[in-house]
Order: structure tokens, then sequence, then C-alpha cells
């Protein structure tokens, strides 16, 4: 086969077989296809597109361009992917939620990049973690404990990394088709049984409009199902940060707090949890009333803690840290409000902003070989609808130093807006499956 033919279909608005596009990511995993073939060819399926079973077909041959796991266990193997928001730390409260409810979760994430966090960063922010393991290890937390967050091993989907890495400097990151491919290669390779996809739409999302969040939820419904992972998709709420805190070890600690049972220090952060554990619950027979008791019942009984401290320990971390969480989790030295300059109703968040912001104090990358500071961030952020008096605070503000704490103040003055009045959007939009 020839990667310059390939290419000209695309070119000319026709979708390659099956057998083309498999051996184009195999091409891309070994080096048979050049950089600038890659670039040629992000750049045809950005402006044209491919057809639905393209789509499909180019998330299998990049999933199978790697090392592909399967399971042996005697419960359904699945797990939850966020196109990414602020505040969002689901995941370290899904996963133990579900593996309490007989469940495995062997959850491959991401860190962060842009103004959106990484559960991999956050995770981390715990001393001693690693999310690096061998497939042996990832197999065996998964057995043990029923979950497990880490990063892709080295020949997990391949191809995506060669092809996002191309995409990153060729302005084709937005393709709707090379996003669906490059999320699901790497879900789908962890051998999943079922998945839900949390497509966040908003001032904090990468999608800004429904139009955008439904299209992208509607293609990575559709290329799943077609590679035979039962998915469907919920499209949530990111006009406001999920969680009250932004930033690594500040989002931990309120996972830990909802962990421990306190779950109105994250109302939206916990319900939003439920929703997605019980469509993938659903997902595996059971009613959603059954499926909303077990996940609320893994809070309230202290099994997903349980589960998380497990999990913890298991990567490397501390062994006492559904007990002592508050002493191991790195504090800032600079902590300061911010106080509003009105009275007023909090009428608008602009989530992105409040995510450089926290970039800005060292708690993300502006390129992918940044050190992040875990400890930086902010906690107390307001909600939309809420009701501030002029001196109330907005935000705490934890940095690293002075410097760097008044330039996120202005941030944070800058992205929330004080009215009068302010919508109150349902924090899941619309389900789609």
């Amino acid at each position: 086969m020839d990667a310059r033919a390939i290419i000209a279909k695309v070119r000319r608005k026709q979708t390659p077989e099956v057998a083309e596009l498999t051996w184009f990511a195999k091409g891309l995993a070994d080096g048979a296809v050049s950089d600038a073939q890659a670039g040629a060819f992000a750049m045809a399926v950005c402006l044209n597109g491919l057809s639905d079973a393209g789509r499909t077909a180019l998330t299998m041959a990049m999933r199978d361009s790697g090392d592909v796991l399967n399971w042996d266990l005697n419960r359904p193997v699945i797990d939850k992917h966020s196109t990414g928001g602020v505040g969002d730390c689901v995941s370290l409260i899904l996963a133990p939620m579900l593996a309490a409810c007989d469940v495995a979760v062997p959850m491959i994430s991401g860190r962060g990049l842009g103004h959106t966090g990484g559960t991999l960063d956050k995770l981390e922010a715990i001393p001693g973690l690693s999310t690096s393991v061998s497939e042996a290890k990832l197999r065996a937390i998964v057995g043990d404990v029923g979950c497990a967050i880490v990063s892709a091993t080295g020949n997990i989907a391949p191809a995506d990394k060669r092809l996002y890495a191309v995409r990153d400097v060729t302005a084709t990151v937005e393709s709707v088709e090379l996003i669906t491919a490059s999320i699901l290669s790497k879900k789908l390779a962890a051998g999943l049984e079922g998945l839900v996809m949390d497509v966040k739409v908003g001032s904090g999302a990468f999608m800004k409009s429904m139009d955008d969040a439904r299209a992208l939820a509607r293609s990575l419904v559709d290329a799943a199902n077609g590679a035979g992972c039962k998915t469907s998709a919920l499209i949530t709420d990111m006009d406001q940060p999920l969680a009250p805190t932004l930033g690594n070890a500040l989002e931990v600690a309120t996972c830990m707090e909802v962990l421990s049972g306190q779950t109105d220090a994250a109302p939206r952060l916990t319900e939003l949890s439920i929703a997605l554990g019980a469509e993938l619950l659903v997902q595996t027979g059971m009613t959603p009333e059954v499926a909303r008791r077990k996940l609320e019942k893994s809070l309230t009984s202290g099994a997903a803690m349980e589960r998380f401290a497990r999990m913890v320990t298991a990567l490397g971390g501390p062994p006492d840290m559904a007990q002592d969480w508050q002493t191991h989790l790195p504090k800032a030295p600079v902590v300061g409000e911010v106080p509003a300059r009105a009275a007023g109703v909090i009428a608008a968040i602009d989530g992105e902003a409040l995510g450089l912001a926290v970039v800005g104090l060292g708690g993300g990358r502006r390129v992918e070989t940044d050190r992040i500071d875990p400890s930086v961030g902010l906690s107390d952020v307001v909600g939309l609808g809420q009701k501030v008096e002029r001196g109330q605070p907005l935000a705490v503000i934890h940095a690293a130093d002075e410097d760097s704490a008044e330039a996120a103040a202005h941030a944070v003055l800058a992205a929330v807006t004080i009215g009068e009045a302010a919508p109150q959007p349902d924090l899941v939009r619309e389900r789609v499956s």
C-alpha cells in the first residue's frame, strides 16, 4: 500500500478502506509513514472528515497498532472518560466507587495540558505515588483492589502518540474524527466491555457550544459501539468549575472529603460522579435505581474510601491515606482571599480563564515538559447564582509566592462576573446513546 494514495482518497472526500486505514495506523506506529504524510493525512481528515464507518475503522486501526489488553475476571470491566474541564476530579471518586460495586476499572488516564487539569497529575500530588506501572502490576492492582488509575504503557495505541504529536503542530487538533480516534484508541486498548463518555460543554470546556458537544458525543458513541464496546455519553455543564477547588492537591483534598462521606463539600462533583457511575452500572444489567443506591452506599459506608486508599498504597503512596490524608497533601506557602469588588449575584464564570490562572500559579503546563507544583491552585471558588457582598471572597488563592498570587487574583476578578441574576443550567444537559 501507499500512504500517498490513502491521503489522496481523503483529499477527494473519499473514505479509505479498512485495510488501508489499518496499514496507515501501523505505519504511524513503526515509522513507515513519514511526519509529512502524517500531517497531510491529519489536515485532509480535518478539512474533509470521514464517514461513520471510517471513524470506526480508524479508531480500531489505531487501537490495534499496539497492545490490546484482555481480562479474565469474574466481573465486568468498565471505565469512563471526560473530554476535559476545570475542577473535574470525577475519576478519583468514580473509580473506587465502581470498584466497591463489584466491577473492574482499569482507568488509563492522561496529564493536563492547556487550561484543564490531568487525572494523573492530581493523583501524583500524593507523595510517593507513581502512575507509571507495568502491565503485570496494572493487572495485579485491578484484580486485588478493583480499580487502578494509571498512565498508558509504552505500547498502548502507539499510532495515536505519533499522530497526536503531529496534530499539535499542524492546527488539526479540533477535528472530531481525530479526537474520536485518539480518545477511543487508548480507552478501547484497555479491553473494556462498557464505557461512558463525559462530554463537557461551556466556558471551561473545549467544546463551547451544544452543537459541537453533540457532534463529538455522537461521534464517540457511534465509533465505540461500532468497535464492539457498549458506550453512551452524557453532555455535562462546564459553565462553572465542577468542584469548588482547582489545582492538583486541592482537588485531591476535595475528593477525600467526598469519599469520607462529606458530599456537601462538592455537591455537583458528587452528583455527576453518581450519574456517570449509574450510567455504567446500568450497562452491566442493573436498574438505574439500584445503581444509584449502590453508588451512594459506597460513599456513606466508607467502601469507596477503602478502595481508594488501597489503590494509593498499591501505587506507592502512603498506607494511611484514608485516615491521615490532610497531613500527606502538600500545602502552598502563600494563601489569600480574592475579595469581591461589588455586591450582587455571580452571573457568569469564565472557567477557561480560571484554569489558566492555575497554570499561571504553576499548577499546570504551558508546554509538556513544564514541572507542576502540586500545592498551588484555587479553593472556595464561588458558584453561579451565589449571592456575594462587597469584600466577600470569590476564591482563595494558594500560591508559591506573592507575585504569582497577585497575578492570579487579577485573573479571578476578570473571570467572575457579578450581576443581578444568573441562569442555572442543568448539570447533565443531554444523554447520547
